[in-house]
């Protein structure tokens, strides 16, 4: 008999969370480095700098390149869609990175300054609409006079730079500053293609260009801004106000933000929590889903967590504040996302080197077409000039390279609402790769607290007097078995008895003197030191040990006088979530501390394919890697603490994240909020549809590029249709994207 003692190995190593913690800390915190940090003044340091005209991979790569020459500069993150750029740096270089930035036309905030803090209370500055509106009109007005021949030649021309000027003079400022830097953007590109068509005598089409061009910039903007957006919104669950006990016991409603660790607050029915905290009085039931993606209510009496943004639903709850409101476990969910929207999956990486090269080379290509046919085919100038700036419109890779980040923004802000917290893009990615899922057993499948099962009482006249003494020496320990027979006393109003001379034995179980009387309680080894087992004891030991269950023994001087068997129970949806990973392909195995009896008994209830028992977390380890031998990505679930290494070496380590501990959120490549492994195949399906559309995206980006550029060739395209071509395609992969937010 090892499951008492291989249960309190694990329980000594649940102990040692902090140092088991170590190691996969280490690994996850490397991803972040790069994108989290404030300046400190330190020989090196870190510095977030929101810019809000930075939109698009056509801004990150002019910050980049002006970026790179910076003496003391030598790390650059950047998150476009929430317009930030970390920039880590030398103490003395932040003075010219600001100067470099604002020389390429954009405004520097440095995140955390008066200038920020102001920017973020000043109201949005909007856009006047009638500049563009004004510019359409002129836009189609040429059109008209030139086709109708309305009116002379300098008056169309005249019209058509009037529309020009309205909604083009930002382009043309931005395509200045990319060429003066030696950068091929859309804004190069597309002033250089109006400027050759004005050039030409082409005014009315020259017109049309650039109000399109400026109309689909706008409408791109705005639907980036969702997928920005999708995040954030969260953050208006929290609150703004919430009712505070004040020191002379009346309540006043206060900012959220001022209210400090230990306050008490006060919430109604209806009303949302402002700030994470544990419950002092009343009791109510609680919508849960902005934290864990739960569909039913919780409900909440004294000493339960609320937490921040989620809502009260029927009673009046008082509760006690343990977090300030940038610390709940809303805001760090949210920032969690923030950062992976920062990080690069490998479709995006590809994207980006890609675009690197494409752009020079349709530019080249373009420029033999305005030369070559002319010079060496005795072609008209006009015709393949013309052409050649049609084709530069349509050559940037802008629909390419948006497509990808707004998909993952979009994958993740769909998990986040499912109470699924993914730490980057790289792991939405490959979750539809995986082939073998490793599970541990305790807090992962099942409840992680033993309840007593069975009482086999071997001496049949003072069963209840043993019982009592069993549960009395339960009683004085912190075992989890113990503690499962203690729970069960208490539950059924047993009366304890007075203990003399207890010890714990560490490893077989405790001792104690009870009403003069020595009596021993603990699993098979200590009997066996005790010469009180015995082949009658060893029969009824094996069936229980083969259902799963942990057995302890009381033991007088000359006796075993009774049996109490324990076990975990396992989680209804342990058992559906099993089913739809083996219908989505997957294949599983348990892990665990626990005897091979009980891994066999767990994972048959459950459907698991394979068990593996009395594992220690290097046996973990080497389990995933010989997993990982054989070819599969391999996903590890555990409870963040002794299950560590496994979770380091696996593509995916899967934290339960126990409605959002900090050790998971903060080490977790995915952190399930409520601890449901049903969430994993959601995980997996959601990651085999982000797949799917970065793979659709991509083919209409380049398939467009090459049908325009068959028909520019060929002779039958305008630089307006270039135009709807080019800001069409965009338009559609990021509409595409954002598909997935009503996953």
């Amino acid at each position: 008999m090892t499951g008492c003692c291989d249960n309190a190995h694990k329980t000594q190593a649940v102990m040692q969370s902090d140092c088991c913690d170590t190691s996969e800390a280490v690994k996850r915190s490397s991803a972040a480095a790069s994108t989290v940090g404030t300046s400190t003044g330190s020989t090196e340091g870190q510095t977030r700098i929101r810019i809000d005209q930075m939109d698009c991979p056509t801004e990150e790569k002019l910050i980049r390149d002006k970026l790179a020459s910076i003496s003391g500069v030598t790390e650059l993150g950047f998150n476009l869609l929430q317009r930030v750029l970390t920039v880590r740096h030398s103490a003395s270089a932040l003075p010219g990175v600001l100067a470099a930035i604002r020389d390429l036309g954009f405004t520097p905030v440095v995140e955390g300054s008066a200038t920020a803090n102001e920017e973020v209370q000043a109201a949005p500055h909007k856009k006047a609409w009638w500049p563009l509106a004004l510019s359409g009109v002129a836009a189609v007005s040429s059109e008209l006079l030139h086709f109708a021949e309305l009116a002379p030649e300098w008056v169309v021309a005249g019209v058509a730079l009037l529309a020009i000027l309205l909604c083009g003079l930002t382009t043309y400022k931005k395509g200045w500053i990319a060429l003066k830097n030696r950068n091929l953007n859309i804004n190069a590109l597309m002033s250089i293609a109006v400027t050759g068509a004005l050039l030409i005598g082409q005014w009315p089409e020259a017109a049309m260009v650039m109000f399109l061009f400026a109309v689909a910039e706008l409408i791109e903007a705005r639907s980036l801004d969702r997928a920005r957006n999708a995040i954030r919104g969260l953050m208006d669950l929290t609150p703004e106000q919430a009712t505070v006990k004040q020191s002379d016991g009346t309540w006043l409603e206060v900012d959220v933000k001022t209210v400090a660790v230990g306050a008490v607050l006060r919430v109604r029915p209806g009303e949302r929590i402002g700030l994470d905290g544990e419950v002092t009085s009343g009791h109510s039931t609680i919508n849960q889903a902005p934290i864990t993606g739960e569909s039913l209510p919780v409900e909440k009496a004294p000493g339960d967590t609320v937490f921040a943004g989620t809502i009260n639903q029927s009673g009046s709850l008082e509760y006690r504040a343990f977090a300030v409101a940038a610390d709940t476990t809303l805001a760090r969910i949210i920032h969690a996302v923030e950062e992976a929207q920062g990080s690069r999956a490998p479709t995006q990486r590809f994207v980006d080197q890609f675009a690197k090269v494409y752009t020079p080379v349709v530019f080249l290509f373009a420029l033999a077409i305005a030369i070559v046919p002319p010079l060496f085919m005795a072609e008209a100038w006009y015709d393949w000039i013309y052409r050649a700036l049609v084709l530069l419109v349509v050559a940037c890779p802008c629909a390419l390279v948006i497509s990808t980040p707004v998909t993952i923004v979009s994958g993740l802000a769909a998990a986040a609402r499912k109470g699924i917290l993914i730490k980057g893009g790289v792991y939405l990615e490959i979750g539809g790769k995986l082939g073998f899922l490793a599970l541990d057993k305790t807090g992962t499948i099942t409840h992680g607290k033993p309840v007593q099962t069975d009482y086999i009482p071997l001496i049949e006249q003072d069963s209840e007097r043993y019982r009592a003494q069993a549960v009395t020496l339960a009683s004085r320990s912190d075992h989890p078995v113990s503690l499962a027979i203690a729970k069960h006393a208490h539950d059924t109003a047993l009366t304890f008895s007075a203990v003399d001379g207890f010890e714990a034995l560490p490893g077989r179980g405790v001792r104690g003197n009870i009403g003069g009387e020595d009596f021993h309680l603990g699993n098979h080894r200590l009997v066996e030191e005790l010469g009180l087992c015995s082949p009658e004891l060893e029969a009824l030991l094996e069936p229980l040990e083969r259902q799963g269950k942990t057995v302890v023994v009381l033991c007088d001087a000359q006796r075993a006088v009774a049996l109490f068997a324990v076990a975990d129970t396992v989680k209804d949806s342990s058992r559906q979530a099993i089913e739809e990973l083996h219908a989505l392909g997957v294949k599983t195995t348990m892990l665990t501390g626990d005897n091979p009896y009980t891994a066999e008994a767990i994972a048959k209830q459950v459907g698991i394919d394979e068990a593996r028992g009395n594992l220690l977390p290097v046996d973990k380890l080497q389990a995933v890697e010989a997993l990982q031998a054989r070819g599969y990505v391999v996903g590890m679930v555990g409870d963040g603490i002794n299950d560590a290494p496994a979770l380091a070496k696996s593509e995916i380590g899967f934290a339960m994240a126990a409605a959002g501990s900090d050790t998971a959120i903060e080490t977790a490549d995915v952190a399930l909020m409520d601890d449901d492994l049903r969430k994993i195949p959601s995980f997996i399906r959601l990651s085999q549809q982000t797949a799917a559309i970065l793979k659709q995206n991509i083919i209409l980006a380049l398939g467009f590029k090459a049908l325009f550029l068959a028909i520019t060739l060929s002779g039958h395209a305008t630089m307006w249709m270039a135009v709807f071509a080019d800001m069409g395609v965009s338009l559609l992969v990021v509409f595409n994207g954002l598909r997935l937010l009503k996953k």
